[in-house]
């Protein structure tokens, strides 16, 4: 099984299409297939503005792809016997210790009633009751309002999630899927399980042994003008989806370097708060597609990575009643711990294995595991939000057409 050429020529066009078309500024895609390297290509911009070249060495926000690794770093510490999954997250954050969900149909803040802590399998697989502030709905308004979208500049991570244990859950606990923060406050049970930041125990546990020097919560020093900048074809706040307006530049500047909030991060959101490169990222997902060994350092055993793969749920997401933003078919794909997983390619309309598993970040950024054709496959750009185009369906179509036998 390789890559066929001739659809190689079709995925380079493809790219370089977004980057003509002014959709995307610039692009750069590394397929990984059993172990070796199978395809890379880079394209356009990493700043429009100062014409400076898309490359490999180029430095991106990955936001959500952050939540593989959190969630990873969790399942460190579960190998260790330390804690197991259901647990309550107030065993480890007493401020989540008396919770309210909000009623159904609750249309107030003051709406509620009792429930239980959620449990850090709840947090993980996004069925906390917890939310982001660009879903629809009362508790994102409240927690649009409390600016609680753990950003880069906002402070400890234990006053944010102190914070957002004072809101009520947006619905009981397990009742509903819904993509939300769920991960941050995981980054905070780790801070308290392990006795140490967030950004120290990726960089001691995960970033050191596997080798990528170039993933932190902020960006190296000496990376300069290697930082890509940020674009959105949106009016106006590239993250406020449920005020979304379009009609402009497709390409308006939102950051960049020298000017960028990722440049001394004081928030360690290990919900979506890194900076990478698509070496470094290619990395950690070869290591998970290895079953948890990479760069010769094994981080979990292969058993713990069958069952991140597996679905948690009970069904798809969609049969969860989702509420929340989706970029990306929710029929026939389920979750696992730390990404979807691909339950029905059919059902997903996008052509892929089952068991694919795979998360992609706000700024367009994406990566998947494909075990039955032993591929890795990560794809860089920088536009947000990562639902302004069908890039990941139609990046996993070429590829899935690209091999043959």
């Amino acid at each position: 099984m390789g890559l066929d050429p001739t659809a190689q020529t079709h995925i380079r066009n493809w790219m370089n299409r977004y980057v003509d078309q002014r959709k995307y500024a610039g692009s750069a895609l590394l397929i990984r297939q059993n172990g070796q390297e199978a395809f890379f290509h880079a394209c356009g911009r990493r700043c429009v503005e100062n014409d400076l070249p898309f490359q490999r060495d180029s430095l991106v926000r990955i936001y959500s792809m952050t939540k593989p690794v959190t969630s990873v770093a969790l399942m460190m510490l579960v190998e260790q016997g330390l804690f197991h999954l259901d647990a309550p997250v107030s065993d480890f954050l007493p401020e989540f210790a008396s919770m309210q969900a909000l009623i159904p149909g609750a249309t107030r803040l003051d709406q509620t009633e009792d429930a239980p802590p959620p449990s850090l399998h709840q947090l993980l697989t996004h069925t906390s009751g917890l939310s982001y502030p660009f879903n629809p709905g009362v508790l994102p308004r409240a927690m649009d309002e409390h600016d609680l979208i753990f950003s880069p500049q906002q402070g400890s991570l234990a006053d944010r999630v102190e914070l957002l244990a004072q809101l009520p859950l947006a619905f009981q606990p397990g009742a509903r899927w819904e993509y939300s923060v769920g991960i941050d406050v995981i980054g905070r049970v780790i801070e308290v399980v392990a006795g140490m930041s967030l950004a120290a125990f990726f960089a001691e546990h995960v970033f050191r042994p596997l080798d990528m020097n170039e993933t932190a919560f902020s960006v190296p020093s000496g990376a300069g003008e290697r930082f890509a900048s940020l674009y959105t074809p949106l009016e106006g706040d590239a993250m406020a989806l449920n005020a979304a307006k379009t009609g402009g530049d497709t390409l308006r500047l939102v950051d960049s370097a020298g000017h960028s909030p990722f440049e001394c991060a004081t928030t360690f959101s290990g919900g979506g708060g890194l900076i990478s490169t698509i070496d470094d990222y290619s990395t950690f997902a070869e290591m998970l597609h290895s079953k948890g060994t990479g760069n010769g350092a094994r981080l979990l055993g292969p058993k713990t990575v069958e069952f991140m793969f597996h679905n948690h749920l009970p069904g798809d997401i969609a049969s969860m009643g989702p509420q929340s933003f989706a970029e990306q078919p929710m029929e026939g794909t389920g979750f696992g711990i730390g990404g979807a997983v691909t339950l029905n390619p059919a059902r997903v309309r996008c052509p892929g294995s089952v068991g694919d598993f795979g998360w992609g970040g706000m700024a367009s950024t994406y990566f998947w595991i494909d075990q039955v054709n032993q591929l890795s496959t990560v794809f860089f750009t920088q536009l947000s939000p990562s639902s302004s185009y069908p890039s990941r369906a139609e990046l996993k179509a070429l590829v899935h057409a690209a091999l043959v036998e």
